[in-house]
């Protein structure tokens, strides 16, 4: 992962690039909304070009990473949004939220719960993107890897934070979840090449997220394990997408049954693409059939 630990905690990460919103003619557009000055979070919004007259969903969207590197201003993941925004289409909101272990969980979550806030609690209104394009009555919550588990955590958080705007809330875009819990012993890892580098990758990147002192079986990493179906009664509907390919994929596909048949939730699940992790991000074909299980999903949820 190119991730050095340093003597007195700290830790440096591998140099990627950021680019800066975007008003260029493209596919979609792009700008920056303050969420919390005092910690550095903000909101960059994606808006397809030219935006359909019709009002959009919105989709608020957590990037990947490992709760450790990367950004919503990413070279890739700032690319995949207007990519989203302009195939979907909808409006994308993706958040730039604190990153382990500067600040360890639950600081992305709380970072989250403040995003859905800000949409969900009438300051969206004042935003003229928003005022113009967007539903606020059509909103969802997606995530990739990383953020995939971050948008698990708000869709419970919601309900606790903000129950009379939940039922805006049409559904959970859950892509490649990372969730743990004690690993694999490489001689049970799903093939040579999934075997060491995920393993290690996996281990150092929930060491440095999760809260000092606790282990893989907590809640954050391992909620099949750690949370009593219960605390699952009335979240909203999902979505569970995945690839053949990837090393994350039995544990989605778990996690997948364990919301369906412990604890009620209504879930599609799209676990047979081709590809790699975060393929998505860099082969066009995988976004696609990203783009359109979202699209599927999302009708299916407007027409209910």
């Amino acid at each position: 992962m190119q991730i050095a630990v340093n003597p007195d905690g700290t830790i440096t990460r591998p140099e990627v690039p950021l680019v800066p919103p975007s008003s260029a003619a493209g596919a979609a557009i792009s700008r920056d909304v303050p969420l919390d000055a005092s910690l550095g979070t903000y909101l960059r919004l994606f808006l397809p070009n030219p935006a359909p007259i019709a009002k959009l969903p919105i989709v608020l969207f957590f990037h990947g990473g490992g709760f450790v590197l990367f950004s919503s201003a990413t070279v890739f993941y700032h690319a995949h949004c207007e990519a989203m925004a302009a195939a979907v289409p909808c409006l994308v909101a993706s958040l730039h939220y604190r990153l382990a272990p500067e600040h360890r969980l639950p600081a992305a979550y709380d970072d989250a719960a403040s995003a859905l806030a800000w949409i969900l609690g009438g300051a969206a209104k004042a935003d003229p993107w928003v005022a113009a394009h967007g539903d606020l009555s059509r909103c969802y919550v997606m995530g990739s890897s990383c953020g995939g588990n971050m948008a698990f955590f708000a869709g419970l958080r919601l309900r606790v934070d903000s129950p009379s705007s939940a039922g805006a809330v049409r559904g959970l875009l859950l892509h490649q979840p990372y969730f743990g819990g004690e690993e694999r012993t490489p001689s049970e890892a799903r093939s040579e090449d999934d075997a060491m580098l995920p393993l290690e990758a996996n281990d150092k990147l929930w060491s440095l997220a999760l809260p000092e002192g606790a282990d893989r079986d907590h809640e954050f990493c391992n909620p099949t394990k750690a949370m009593a179906p219960a605390a699952l009664a009335g979240l909203p509907r999902c979505l569970v997408t995945g690839s053949r390919g990837d090393p994350l994929i039995d544990k989605g596909r778990e996690f997948a049954r364990w919301l369906a048949e412990q604890g009620g939730v209504e879930v599609v699940t799209r676990t047979e693409h081709e590809g790699s992790h975060a393929a998505e991000l860099f082969v066009p074909e995988r976004a696609h059939e990203l783009f359109a299980a979202m699209r599927e999903f999302m009708t299916a949820a407007d027409g209910a």
